[in-house]
């Protein structure tokens, strides 16, 4: 269901003044625009240059919308729809225009009853009703049977190589283990093969996709303008974390973490070890943290360079700035119910799914 009405939601916003100093009260106001609703659990978004969306579902539906015309996609790769796991990101290379190329993330189902995170790749038809020659990219190991905890994301880099996010599958310990991919940043091609300038290639009991490690589960992650990644990591309790990600780096989980085991008891050795990278930022307590888009500051000045973050917890977006990041803005609204996915599109425009709305939204400043 399409809205053509647009409505101005004025509402009060949080201003930081820094971490010290806290967030003290002031005025802003957002243009919201409901796009298309009805969506079941929808995790992913991508906007096709000729118009149009691709939405992810996470029982593993692919669909296509635009104005009053709906469909879903034939060819989706099947997914082991379970826990966490299912049909998760959606992303267009640079090059889709001539390609027709569309990556997908998903929990692929393994032997043993297990399951792994795995990247695919299709042709989309000129129709948008099919996906064509799809095939694997990648595929993580070990399997595990646990739903928790797939990451996920895919982001393009500036040199046209793909970054994806690895989950620790629920097991801690392995972020720590690079004879596993799990609670990795892995950087492959786009033909799949692995370049050959990653971190560990050529070194031994090391997986040669892993770019960094140490991560528990990111489930946001993009670039800023000068193509450094950045990611949304979700903590246990507390320790939810913002990443600046660096080759060859460990970010410490689960040795160091800002948060605290759901039992309450520490976690690992403290907030800090030599030789593990610090966030940049954190929450604390847990906003659950999901998509994450730096923004280019088309159409929106204020906005250049700002990072912004869904939480499915809280049920805002957070807009953070400034050096040290800091949480300027909390977006807030009865639209911005669990926010799963955000991209910024050629206007400067967000948009923005909700998961409890079961609606795509276009955000403004």
């Amino acid at each position: 269901m399409l809205f053509a009405r647009t409505r101005r939601l004025w509402a009060a916003c949080l201003i930081a003044a820094g971490l010290a100093a806290g967030l003290a009260s002031g005025a802003a106001a957002w243009q919201i625009e409901p796009i298309a609703q009805g969506f079941d659990t929808p995790w992913a978004v991508e906007q096709l240059p000729e118009g149009g969306y691709l939405v992810t579902e996470r029982d593993g539906r692919l669909l296509y919308v635009d104005g009053a015309t709906r469909h879903a996609i034939s060819g989706v790769p099947r997914v082991a729809a379970r826990g966490q796991g299912g049909l998760l990101d959606v992303t267009l290379p640079r090059d889709f225009e001539t390609s027709r190329e569309v990556l997908l993330t998903y929990s692929k189902p393994q032997r043993g009853g297990g399951a792994g995170t795995a990247l695919a790749v299709g042709e989309l038809s000129a129709d948008n009703k099919r996906l064509l020659r799809v095939r694997d990219l990648f595929e993580s190991v070990p399997a595990s049977k646990g739903g928790r905890h797939f990451g996920s994301r895919v982001v393009e880099a500036a040199d046209g190589t793909l970054f994806v996010t690895m989950g620790d599958r629920g097991d801690g310990e392995t972020a720590q283990d690079r004879t596993t991919h799990n609670g990795s940043i892995l950087r492959i091609s786009r033909d799949g093969s692995i370049p050959d300038d990653n971190p560990f290639i050529g070194q031994n009991n090391i997986r040669p996709e892993i770019w960094s490690y140490g991560h528990r589960n990111p489930q946001g992650a993009g670039l800023d303008a000068q193509g450094t990644l950045w990611t949304a990591e979700h903590g246990a309790r507390g320790g939810d974390e913002v990443n600046r990600i660096v080759k060859g780096s460990n970010y410490g989980w689960p040795v160091i973490s800002y948060g605290r085991h759901y039992s309450g008891a520490k976690i690992g050795e403290g907030t800090a070890k030599p030789g593990m990278s610090q966030p940049e930022f954190y929450w604390d307590p847990s906003i659950a943290p999901s998509g994450l888009l730096v923004h280019s500051g088309t159409n929106a000045p204020d906005w250049k360079g700002n990072i912004f973050v869904g939480s499915l917890k809280f049920d805002y977006i957070a807009r953070l700035g400034g050096a040290p990041l800091a949480e300027l803005e909390q977006i807030k609204t009865e639209e911005t119910l669990r926010v799963r996915d955000l991209i910024e599109t050629p206007d400067g425009s967000i948009l923005f799914l909700s998961v409890s709305q079961g609606t795509l939204y276009r955000l403004a400043p």
